[in-house]
């Protein structure tokens, strides 16, 4: 049997000895199949917020340019790794080939709807066209092939939801999941990036965490985005709020909790420069949880030390245990979030 590594060494081309994460190049072959590996026909690519952004933004919001830019990174990587953000996103698509070392020991069969629950970054893709782009939803419609790992998680595609809105939301539901586990009943959180896709369940769960005596303020720069927070109810506040806006970030969580500041900030922006305005809002031996692939390791940290504020900060992490099919069930919970999130992702 042809085996390869679960963890997909065995396709790094560049740099060997690393994951195929923080590999620079993957083998997308996909004439040969290890025994252990999926091969998916490939449909949608979600390409995560802070890339898409990033892309949007070189390509000048050109649908060409951004078709362009795609298949370069994945012509010269063989994965859609983006070199600005380090990002990459999911996919939805079908299970063409199974191989045989892996039968029977997943809950699998050719034929199969899936979206895959790693990263795009360290996923081999080929994609032989690009079909379409959406670019207010940040996706991308393809026609390719992928490769799922002996390690790689994946979602059966739920029948009661748009596969389109399946993708969406399976895309950030690690971000929820971590803030059910780090909010308490009473505490005050502030969700900064609140009207978007992953700051929306964010603020559901932890309104239903701090319960009666809680805060729940929902903080956005974008006034459409608002609004869209104030038709969903899932926070107790919503306001404006520049991010990159450190000081007056700190003065106005400081006014709107009356000086005690947030226990719990999770941060969804998707552009740089947000660190310190999380950290500033933050209280003492407060967590501050960065769930935007646009944060710096090293502007929090040292930004931390600089003013002086002993916070806990958390990296997110896409994964965590029972994740998918809690965010799955917040939108068969909340028909508010679920009508709002139809109609923009679907």
């Amino acid at each position: 049997m042809k085996i390869g590594n679960k963890y997909g060494t065995h396709r790094v081309i560049e740099p060997q000895g690393v994951l195929p994460q923080p590999a620079t190049k993957v083998n997308n072959n996909i004439n040969t199949l290890y025994d252990n590996e999926l091969l998916i026909d490939v449909d949608v690519l979600n390409i995560d917020s802070a890339s898409f952004t990033q892309i949007k933004e070189e390509a000048n919001g050109d649908k060409e340019a951004i078709k362009s830019i795609i298949l370069d990174i994945v012509s010269k990587q063989g994965k859609m790794k983006n070199p600005v953000t380090g990002s990459g996103g999911m996919l939805i698509g079908t299970v063409n080939k199974i191989g045989p070392a892996l039968q029977g020991k997943i809950d699998l069969k050719e034929g199969d709807r899936i979206a895959t629950l790693i990263s795009l970054s360290l996923t081999p893709l080929r994609i032989d066209e690009i079909l379409d782009i959406k670019t207010d939803i940040d996706q991308v419609r393809i026609k390719g092939k992928a490769i799922l790992f002996e390690s790689g998680i994946y979602a059966k595609l739920p029948d009661d939801l748009s596969e389109t809105l399946s993708l969406a939301v399976l895309d950030v539901c690690g971000a929820p999941a971590q803030t059910a586990r780090l909010v308490k009943e009473g505490d005050t959180v502030v969700v900064l990036g609140a009207g978007g896709k992953s700051g929306i369940l964010c603020c559901a769960v932890a309104k239903q965490m701090v319960g009666d005596q809680g805060l729940v303020i929902g903080a956005d720069y974008s006034d459409e985005n608002i609004e869209r927070l104030r038709q969903v109810e899932v926070c107790h506040k919503a306001i404006k709020l520049n991010a990159t806006d450190a000081l007056g970030c700190y003065q106005t969580i400081e006014a709107l909790s009356e000086g005690k500041m947030a226990d719990v900030v999770i941060n969804n922006v998707n552009i740089p420069n947000t660190e310190m305005g999380s950290i500033l809002m933050c209280k003492e031996r407060g967590t501050v949880y960065f769930f935007s692939m646009a944060t710096s390791f090293t502007k929090a940290a040292l930004g931390a030390e600089g003013v002086g504020k002993d916070v806990n900060m958390l990296i997110g992490n896409g994964y965590a245990v029972g994740h998918a099919n809690m965010a799955i069930d917040i939108l068969r919970r909340n028909k508010k979030i679920r009508s709002l999130y139809e109609e923009l992702y679907t």
